[in-house]
């Protein structure tokens, strides 16, 4: 018997919603990027997706690529051009885009390059954790 009372299950909803936000903090970390202020951002994006898969369930597996693509654009508004793509080492800095821009299993992909980097949630396995300089 747990002394604390049963454990609330959470929904499904909130387990997109979670996911999401984990994937897109993994990468944040991996960029170096995740301070206080840029996962206010992350926070920000997943409220306003709540509303939207809401509306819109069958929406739900997209939820991960457009919360990265909401922390994309604010950062770019507010930093500069996140995630810096690892693959091209040479040529002016360029940020990795999401694909697709809306539907399911979303990547980060170089358009210079024309390849898929990595999943939104593991681009520390192609930056070891370290952002382009």
């Amino acid at each position: 018997m747990n002394p604390t009372g049963p454990s609330p299950s959470i929904g499904p909803l909130e387990q997109v919603l979670h996911t999401a936000r984990a994937r897109v903090l993994a990468d944040l970390v991996a960029g170096d990027v995740a301070q206080a202020d840029v996962v206010s951002l992350v926070e920000d994006s997943v409220t306003q997706r709540r509303w939207w898969v809401e509306q819109w369930p069958d929406g739900s597996s997209f939820v991960a690529g457009l919360v990265a693509q909401d922390v994309q654009d604010a950062l770019l508004e507010k930093y500069g051009r996140w995630p810096l793509c690892p693959v091209c080492p040479t040529g002016d800095p360029h940020a990795l885009e999401v694909e697709p821009e809306l539907g399911p299993d979303p990547h980060w992909v170089c358009h210079k390059a024309g390849v898929k980097v990595a999943s939104v949630g593991s681009l520390a396995a192609v930056t070891g954790g370290k952002r382009r300089s």
